[in-house]
């Protein structure tokens, strides 16, 4: 099933039983050249060895992290000027280390054509009179197989336009990452489950819609043919993998059982429930939603290779539909099992005319309320339902930390709005004399962030803003706008929402303009059921790793599915400073092992 070659595990040359036995300098000579020419990390990580010794690999990979992190300043930037230019003049002069030398021949920097090595050379000098230190990229990428010269490339001349509080924090990232793939290569770690989740989302990318497919991009809108083709991949990955029981049910959800060793018996105890989303955001990323159904499908085929079965059944469900992309309507996946799917979504007409009723009869569903009503869970049948997900968000980067518990998934409400102002010359109206409906909006705006910013987990957002029939020589008469309002509880989105609507009240009051707003959405907050959030908590911790618990920001099916059933989340960290809904979205298959494994511990303790 995997897409790609299985990559062996090296031979390895080092065992954490070898470090615990350790002192100091043999310590930091074991792990010498893990990090370039820079032994004062391992010496930190030595002093914060635990008594017992580190308990996992990745343990010891966070405690190098954090040493970098925890550094000053110039260590960090010591430490990043330690490192050779991709292509530079020491891999010409042959004196980069045995480990950069490896890692740069095998992206092929060292068989690079004239154009690009013109160009590389080009973008080394232009980065490094901006920056003030080399670019540093973890050549052989998110799967540890090599990047190639082209994405080299493309991500080298991107970062060149970053900040340099932003530039200097992802060279550290990506050195921790070259570390990382270093220490898997000594201790002859290769994460098997970590790539295998890899190669299926990749593989799963290859399904696009027309428009965007041609360029390269991945959009999956409901009942698509690429959508259709999605789910059919799916449920036979799913078959593949050993699940007793594959289908797609009246809404397009791919649903997979592995039968429990009491399945069938009168005293059958309840299913474990779990999965998340396939459908994507326009030019979106592949693996917001996806990640949450190939973690669980590879721990049943785990479960299955050791000819494993557990008290409780599992299902997996890949959501149909959750952004909303389509129709005037979210969650319609999530939403039918737990009896929430509107009727009058089934006559809704997507851009270009076409009723969900009738899309969902060609597609060759039955698209009636009988067979969507007949999806909907007995809660008493099920323990509860889990969901892994990309954090969508930089908080787990700037950690160094691989996963997360997700404590509650925010409540919001959103609006759309306009303010009315006075039209008039942008030369002759006196600055007291104006009613600028644009300022009446950009002082809302400050206003979200301070009310926001003033408040731990609640966060606030403008969105759009449109001054129709703008000029540049005329005073807004009007300017639309969007607002988004989130918090962890009820309460607190409540008590923002309540805030910005008087302040713009007032706001509007003393510019003597006018406004109107609409309400377009509201949710409530979910908080994470306490059992089940200390199942992943206990999880995580036999990783070895900190628990770190957070919000979540962003809506996910489990929210729908916390109207039924007790419902928590772990948070999987992405690349790229956590970019999401966005082609730059990318996980690494070292995090996703851990992933997987937390997993598999949590239903282990089950």
């Amino acid at each position: 099933m995997s897409t790609s070659s299985p990559t062996l595990p090296p031979s390895p040359s080092l065992s954490l039983a070898a470090l615990d036995a350790a002192g100091e300098d043999a310590f930091v000579a074991l792990l010498d050249g893990v990090y370039e020419h820079s032994p004062w990390i391992a010496r930190r990580a030595f002093a914060r060895r635990p008594a017992g010794g580190f308990p996992s690999l990745a343990a010891l990979k966070h405690a190098m992290a954090t040493v970098v992190r925890e550094a000053a300043l110039d260590e960090q930037l010591g430490l990043i000027r330690a490192h050779p230019e991709l292509a530079g003049k020491a891999m010409v002069a042959q004196a980069l280390t045995a480990e950069s030398t490896n890692e740069q021949s095998r992206a092929g920097l060292t068989n690079c054509s004239p154009e690009e090595f013109a160009r590389l050379q080009q973008l080394n000098a232009d980065y490094n009179a901006r920056f003030g230190w080399p670019f540093i990229l973890a050549v052989r990428g998110p799967r540890g197989d090599g990047l190639t010269r082209q994405q080299i490339i493309e991500t080298f001349a991107r970062r060149l336009n970053a900040h340099p509080d932003i530039e200097r924090a992802e060279c550290l990232r990506n050195i921790h990452r070259i570390a990382e793939i270093r220490l898997n290569d000594k201790f002859g770690v290769a994460p098997t489950l970590g790539n295998q989740v890899w190669d299926w989302a990749e593989s799963l990318a290859r399904f696009s819609d027309p428009g965007f497919a041609e360029n390269g991009q991945l959009t999956v809108l409901y009942l698509t043919d690429a959508h259709r083709a999605a789910a059919a991949q799916l449920a036979d990955w799913m078959r593949e993998c050993g699940f007793d029981e594959v289908g797609i049910d009246a809404v397009g959800n791919v649903v997979g059982v592995y039968h429990g060793e009491h399945h069938g018996q009168v005293d059958e105890p309840p299913r474990l429930l779990t999965g998340s989303h396939y459908d994507t955001v326009r030019n979106g990323g592949k693996y917001d939603g996806r990640l949450g159904i190939l973690v669980p499908m590879a721990c049943v085929r785990e479960l299955k290779r050791q000819g494993r079965r557990l008290r409780h059944s599992i299902e997996v469900i890949g959501f149909s539909e959750e952004e909303g992309q389509r129709y005037k309507a979210t969650f319609l996946g999530s939403s039918a099992l737990v009896g929430r799917f509107d009727p009058a979504w089934l006559d809704q007409a997507d851009a270009d005319g076409v009723v969900l009723r009738d899309l969902m009869r060609d597609a060759g569903l039955p698209g009636t309320m009988a067979a969507i009503q007949a999806l909907k869970r007995d809660p008493a049948r099920y323990l509860g339902f889990i969901e892994v997900h990309i954090e969508q968000g930089p908080v787990l980067n700037e950690l160094d930390l691989p996963l997360g518990i997700v404590t509650s998934i925010n409540g919001s409400i959103r609006y759309v709005g306009e303010v009315r102002g006075l039209a008039s010359h942008a030369g002759t109206t006196p600055m007291d004399r104006r009613r600028d409906a644009a300022a009446a909006v950009a002082e809302l705006i400050l206003h979200v962030e301070e009310r926001a910013g003033a408040v731990p987990e609640v966060v606030g957002t403008v969105g759009q803003l449109q001054v129709p029939n703008g000029s540049i020589n005329v005073i807004p008469g009007r300017c639309r706008f969007s607002l988004d309002l989130r918090a962890t509880t009820d309460a607190a989105r409540d008590a923002l929402d309540a805030d910005v609507r008087a302040r713009l009240a007032e706001i509007c009051e003393r510019r003597g303009v006018s406004f109107t707003l609409e309400r377009t959405e509201a949710a409530a907050a979910a908080p994470s059921d306490a059992a089940w959030q200390a199942r992943w908590e206990a999880a995580v911790d036999t990783l070895g790793l900190p628990v770190h618990r957070m919000p979540s920001g962003a809506g996910h099916d489990a929210m729908k599915l916390h109207q039924a059933m007790p419902q928590a989340m772990l948070f999987q960290r992405g690349l790229n400073l956590g970019i999401s809904h966005n082609p730059l979205e990318a996980i690494s298959n070292d995090d996703t092992e851990l992933c997987v494994q937390a997993f598999l511990a949590l239903l282990d303790r089950l």
